[in-house]
C-alpha cells in the first residue's frame, strides 16, 4: 500500500482524535497534511508537534495567531490559517488524497462538498452533508469521481456487509432491508414521565460509546438515527420503507443487511469508532486499530427490540423528513441543532427538542434542491423558525 496523504476536518473532536490514533499505528502509511479546527487550541498544538501537517486551521484571526506564535517557539513550521475558506481549501489540497470529513452539523457541510467536488477520497462522519444535501453531494460524488467511505459504525458495518460490487443497486444485489442499529441511548427504559426533567450531563452519558456533547443528546433522543437513516438512504440507494431501525443495548452489532433469499449479514465488534475508521483509512486492505477482539463468551446474549416512537419522536420526525424530500431533511437538521444547542444551553427542556423540530418542519416550506446556496437557504429559514419556536415556548 502506498502511502496515503491525509487532511483532517475536525482533528480535535472524538473521531479526529480517534483517526489520528490509528494513523499514529502506521506512521509508513499514513503523511498528515492539513489538520482543521475550531477552537480546541491546546489539543491542535499538541497534534501538530506530533504529526507536523504543513498546515493547520482554526475559527478565526486570534486563534490562529496564538497557534502560530506557539508552534514557532516549539519549533514547528505548520503554517496556520482560519476561517470556513480555509477549511474549504483544505479539502481540496492537491497533495493531499484523503480526507476525514468530521466536523460536526451544518458547519462541515461546505468543506466536505468542496473535497468532493475535487474529487478526494473522502471518509465521510459528517453525516449531516448527506442529510442536508443530499441530491447535491451525491450528484458532486458521481460527477466528479471521488470516493465515499462511510465512517458511521452503522453505516460502515452495512458497507463491509453488502457485496463487493455493490453500487447502488440493491434490487439486483438481492438486498431487501438495511437494519440500523441502536443502543437506545441513556434513556431507553427511562420512564417517560422523567423524560422531561432530564439534564444536559444526564442526556451526554452514553451507555457504550464516548461522543461529543452534541452527537450524545442526538443520540439520547434518537435523532441521530433519524439521520444515519436519512444517510443510509442517500449511501446505499434504498427507499425509506427499506431502513429500519433495530435497538440493541449491546452495540455489539453495528447494522446488518437483510438478503431476499433470508441470509442476514452483519459486521460486529466492540463498540470503538477506530475500527470503522481504520477500515476506511486502508480500504480495501485491513490494518490494525488498536480495538480489542471482540470476546462473545463474555458478552452473552444480545438483546433486539423495536424502537418505540413514542418515547422517541425524533425519529418519526427523520422518517418524514426522508418521505417528504427535497429540502425536508436539512429543515429538520437545523432545527434540530438549534433545539440540541438551547438543550445544552438550559433554555428548553429534554423533551421540547422534538416539539422545536415538529414546529418548525410545519411552518417552513420545502423546496426542490439544485445548488449548494438553496441548501444553505433551506438551513437559514429553520434555523430562524426554531428560534422563533424556541423564543415562544420560553416566553410562555
Amino acid at each position: 500500500m502506498s502511502v496515503r496523504n491525509l487532511t483532517v476536518l475536525g482533528s480535535t473532536g472524538s473521531i479526529g482524535v480517534s483517526t489520528l490514533d490509528v494513523v499514529r499505528r502506521h506512521p509508513d502509511r499514513f503523511r498528515v497534511i492539513a489538520l482543521c479546527a475550531h477552537c480546541q487550541v491546546d489539543r491542535l498544538f499538541a497534534q501538530c508537534c506530533e504529526f507536523k501537517p504543513r498546515f493547520a486551521v482554526v475559527k478565526d484571526v486570534a486563534l490562529a495567531t496564538e497557534l502560530q506564535k506557539r508552534l514557532e517557539r516549539a519549533g514547528c513550521e505548520t503554517q496556520v490559517e482560519f476561517g470556513e475558506d480555509a477549511l474549504v481549501r483544505m479539502a481540496q489540497l492537491p497533495e493531499a488524497d484523503s480526507v476525514m470529513a468530521a466536523i460536526v452539523g451544518s458547519a462541515g457541510l461546505r468543506p466536505t462538498l468542496a473535497a468532493a467536488v475535487a474529487g478526494k477520497r473522502i471518509l465521510l462522519a459528517n453525516k449531516e452533508a448527506l442529510v442536508m444535501a443530499g441530491p447535491v453531494f451525491m450528484r458532486t460524488v458521481k460527477d466528479s469521481g471521488a470516493v465515499l467511505l462511510p465512517i458511521d459504525s452503522e453505516h460502515n458495518a452495512i458497507f463491509q456487509s453488502l457485496p463487493a460490487n455493490y453500487r447502488g443497486d440493491s434490487g439486483r444485489c438481492g438486498v431487501r432491508h438495511l437494519l440500523l442499529t441502536a443502543s437506545g441511548g441513556p434513556f431507553r427504559d427511562t420512564p417517560r414521565s422523567d423524560l422531561a426533567h432530564v439534564t444536559p450531563d444526564q442526556a451526554c452519558a452514553h451507555p457504550n460509546w464516548a461522543m461529543g456533547r452534541k452527537i450524545s443528546v442526538d443520540s439520547a433522543t434518537m435523532m441521530n438515527k433519524g439521520l444515519e437513516v436519512i444517510e443510509a438512504h442517500w449511501l446505499f440507494n434504498v427507499p425509506p420503507a427499506r431502513i429500519e431501525v433495530v435497538i440493541h443495548p449491546q452495540s455489539v452489532i453495528h447494522s446488518l443487511v437483510q438478503y431476499v433469499d433470508g441470509s442476514v449479514l452483519a459486521e460486529l465488534g466492540n463498540p470503538d469508532m477506530r475500527t470503522p475508521i481504520a477500515h476506511a483509512l486502508a480500504y480495501p486492505e485491513r490494518i490494525e486499530s488498536g480495538v480489542e477482539p471482540l470476546n462473545l463468551f463474555d458478552i452473552g446474549a444480545l438483546q433486539f427490540t423495536r424502537p418505540d416512537l413514542e418515547r422517541f419522536p425524533c425519529l418519526a420526525l427523520a422518517y418524514r423528513a426522508l418521505r417528504r424530500g427535497d429540502s425536508a431533511p436539512a429543515i429538520l437538521n437545523a432545527a434540530n441543532e438549534v433545539a440540541v444547542q438551547m438543550f445544552l444551553e438550559g433554555r428548553i427542556r429534554f423533551t421540547a427538542i422534538s416539539d422545536i423540530v415538529e414546529k418548525t418542519m410545519d411552518r417552513v416550506a420545502v423546496m426542490p434542491l439544485s445548488s449548494i446556496d438553496e441548501v444553505l437557504y433551506a438551513d437559514l429559514c429553520a434555523r430562524r423558525a426554531a428560534q422563533s419556536a424556541v423564543d415562544e415556548m420560553v416566553v410562555a
